[in-house]
């Protein structure tokens, strides 16, 4: 069948046609998406404000039509971080519904975690044994690990890329700035290591995310181009040297830098900042790049549902 995935996240709006059937990997066929970088879009209440919205009601509208032309048969809504948090959380959803017809699913940070975690399972396989994954959003930062398709531990932490980059202004950043933010990041990140390291050291650990697939062709990792099937790896060491470069360089600078779009090359340094942090809390010395993510975790999650007779809960409950 033909499912059409519509993620609204903190960075990007991003409307995905897949075919995919019970049994198999989903396949992209149509990629529609904008940046409305709604977790900037916000007033002095953190509300996102009536532009971000217009631009919200906008996009979900025209993803409608492209469904309609590549003849979806199921469309999956969802939002993240960005909505979530909004102080007018209620009222976008309301008005998306009311002048779309489509209603949001607004997914937990820990709903996030679990069903990214299932597609990392899902592409890496059981020979993986223990999975350790990180996922850098926009909004937030989500930890899962376990041994199965669920994970045994599953965290979110207010740790995303676009909400930290808000604290580095200016186009290059202020080193007392970055120094502070390292500093909170860090000290976030160790409150969680604890409940991980009861579940021992784990056997693979991998990222996902376009901020670790960025940070890892910043590194040296194959390009995009090459395809989803190339082995990539960040390295703590090669991550670890480029942070005080990202830390001197304009924002122009970045956007250069091969792999980094020019849409997300201010975020980058935080990215950076966080990607490295969790490294070496986490005592890892490298991260396996994962193609599949968040919305190949909600597609898998529906076909599941379609092929169990028993299990017919919704595709984003847990």
């Amino acid at each position: 069948m033909r499912l059409g995935v519509l993620d609204v996240g903190s960075n990007t709006v991003h409307f995905l046609v897949v075919d995919a059937h019970p049994g198999a990997a989903p396949l992209p066929a149509y990629s529609h998406k904008a940046e409305l970088r709604l977790a900037e879009l916000l007033d002095t209440e953190g509300a996102i404000t009536k532009a971000g919205v217009d631009k919200l009601v906008g996009m979900v509208a025209s993803s409608i039509r492209v469904a309609e032309d590549k003849g979806v048969v199921d469309m999956l809504p969802f939002a993240t971080s960005a909505v979530r948090e909004a102080a007018n959380g209620e009222d976008v959803l309301r008005r998306v519904a009311e002048e779309t017809g489509v209603e949001l699913r607004v997914l937990s940070g820990q709903d996030e975690a679990r069903l990214t975690f299932l597609a990392v399972r899902r592409w890496f396989g059981w020979s993986s044994g223990r999975l350790l994954n990180f996922d850098i959003g926009g909004g937030s930062l989500e930890i899962a690990c376990g041994l199965d398709e669920q994970p045994d531990v599953a965290c979110s932490l207010p740790l995303g890329a676009g909400r930290l980059t808000a604290q580095l202004p200016g186009d290059i950043a202020d080193p007392d700035d970055v120094r502070e933010l390292r500093r909170q990041i860090r000290a976030e990140i160790a409150q969680a290591v604890g409940e991980f390291a009861r579940l021992g050291t784990p056997d693979h650990a991998v990222a996902t995310s376009k901020t670790f697939k960025q940070l890892a062709r910043m590194t040296g990792a194959a390009p995009a181009d090459n395809g989803p099937l190339v082995q990539r790896r960040l390295t703590r060491s090669g991550l670890s040297a480029w942070v005080p470069r990202l830390a001197g360089m304009t924002v122009a600078e970045r956007a250069r830098i091969p792999g980094v779009s020019e849409g997300r090359a201010r975020q980058l340094l935080a990215g950076a900042l966080v990607a490295d942090a969790a490294m070496d809390l986490f005592g890892l010395d490298g991260l396996d790049i994962c193609p599949w993510a968040l919305r190949e975790g909600i597609i898998l999650r529906r076909l599941d549902a379609m092929d169990s007779p028993v299990d017919r809960r919704p595709a984003l409950t847990q």
